[in-house]
């Protein structure tokens, strides 16, 4: 069998027009990469840049009043993935920049996506958009015409009588073009690590070991597939229509139809009817700007009996703060059942679409692809669940001085000092390990290994009957 691959390599390298079409494949895979490192790299840039300016803006604020300052906020920013220019996957949708202030809970904005000029269904040229999409094409155009040659040519037939078996034959076949395919799929990762070796680490590598394999077994399950249907076929034609029709059908109908079908089966509910939802179950808690409202007179008295006193005047604390953090508190209970509802139907979502590799791997293959690369909807959450944190945090610290700093209930023109300001901490973002998340991408490796052996078994019990004239 090695001998037969050995001949089909040397073939593919006397065949000039391949040599060419690999050269230019290669190029443009380089191009890719090196415009993906080098983008990722002016983001770095930018965001250090725009992180560095909006915190000294924060460390500089004069003195102020600690819940003027909770208004007054700040932002954060969704700092590049190291892996992006592999596969950036929801990255150029979901907005970079969210401001962190008191009573809300903002979306993200400025997204890269509603700053381009033109808007395509592929988005811009990333690696991951020639890795599934073009590559896996030429990997059928290699092989439709693999085994159905051969017994045209009559080729097939002397090799048997020279005593190849047939199925060593379908095999040797089938490893060359995918041999070709791993190739490409190497020289992109190389291409990665040359141009960001700086970012080489053992989670990257991890995630880049993952994203490797992922493709690895894609590949085959294109290239078997492809020299099934050459060697069970006699017309090489019917060969190349089979599998071209297959390939349209995974990569085009089957995800938009099956991601249609989950979202209509686990439905997010309209912006209009969640922030009408919420502004409801916000309206029934304490409002920490309306002293008249009953639930803070409650809090009123509790706060009065627990400090031993009749009035507010007496109290040794401001009140005003104690106030604003119950509205904080309570405002977190009702995102935290709202938004909780969202990740919930994305989570359900995220399921239900993961099984459709059952029927088709290119889904699985994205759905690795982009979980490998950090640059999926499941990470995105991850970043914005850690920065509501934060701002919870944030907010606390401002109302706690406020409440515990020294002044009294409605000196609304007490100040806390600059150095105060400078003492609240920055926000750090907490990459998550590809060992926290991997129990969520299991699934898509196992469909991918599943379908892997599905067409080894086509190619072992399929070939038994194969003609060799």
């Amino acid at each position: 069998m090695w001998q037969i691959i050995k001949n089909e390599w040397k073939f593919l390298l006397r065949n000039r027009a391949l040599i060419g079409i690999s050269l230019v494949f290669i190029l443009i895979l380089a191009a890719s990469v090196y415009l993906g490192s080098l983008q990722s790299k002016n983001q770095t840039q930018q965001y250090e840049s725009a992180k560095d300016h909006v915190r000294k803006q924060w460390e500089s604020i004069d003195a102020m009043n600690p819940h003027s300052a909770a208004h007054y906020g700040t932002y954060v920013f969704k700092p590049s993935n190291l892996l992006s220019s592999l596969d950036d996957g929801v990255n150029s949708v979901t907005g970079n920049v969210l401001r962190v202030e008191g009573h809300v809970q903002n979306e993200m904005v400025h997204s890269e996506a509603s700053q381009m000029q033109t808007v395509s269904k592929f988005g811009k040229l990333k690696g991951s958009l020639i890795l599934q999409y073009i590559l896996p094409l030429l990997l059928v155009f290699l092989a439709f015409h693999s085994v159905s040659s051969e017994k045209q040519s009559g080729r097939l037939k002397l090799l048997v009588l020279q005593g190849a078996q047939p199925s060593s034959i379908v095999w040797a076949k089938t490893i060359s073009v995918w041999l070709y395919g791993i190739g490409l799929l190497t020289l992109t990762v190389l291409v990665y690590a040359l141009f960001n070796p700086q970012n080489i680490s053992a989670e990257v590598l991890s995630r880049t070991i993952s994203f490797y394999l992922s493709y690895a077994l894609f590949y085959f399950i294109v290239s078997g597939l492809t020299v099934f249907f050459s060697a069970r076929w006699q017309n090489s034609t019917i060969a190349l229509t089979s599998m071209l029709g297959i390939w349209i059908l995974w990569s085009i109908f089957l995800p938009n139809i099956i991601l249609t079908s989950v979202e209509k089966l686990h439905e997010l509910p309209s912006r209009n009817a969640f922030q009408a939802a919420m502004k409801e179950d916000r309206s029934k808690g304490i409002d920490g700007h309306n002293p008249s409202d009953e639930r803070a007179k409650g809090l009123k008295q509790q706060v009065l009996q627990e400090y031993g006193v009749d009035s507010l005047s007496q109290l040794p604390i401001n009140f005003d703060g104690i106030r604003m953090q119950a509205d904080e508190e309570y405002g977190n209970k009702v995102w935290d059942k709202h938004f909780g509802n969202v990740r919930e139907v994305y989570a359900r979502q995220k399921q239900s679409y993961q099984f459709a590799g059952i029927i088709n791997p290119f889904i699985s293959l994205q759905n690795a692809s982009m979980g490998f690369t950090a640059s999926d909807n499941l990470h995105h959450q991850e970043f914005l669940l850690q920065v509501e944190n934060y701002r919870r945090s944030f907010i606390k610290q401002l109302n706690d001085k406020h409440a515990y700093g020294g002044s009294k209930t409605g000196d609304w023109g007490w100040k806390a000092d600059n150095a105060f300001f400078k003492s609240v901490p920055d926000y750090e973002y907490q990459p998550a390990s590809l060992a926290s998340v991997f129990p969520y991408y299991l699934t898509d490796l196992l469909f991918l290994s599943g379908w892997t052996l599905l067409v080894s078994l086509l190619l072992i019990l399929g070939t038994k009957k194969m003609r060799v004239i």
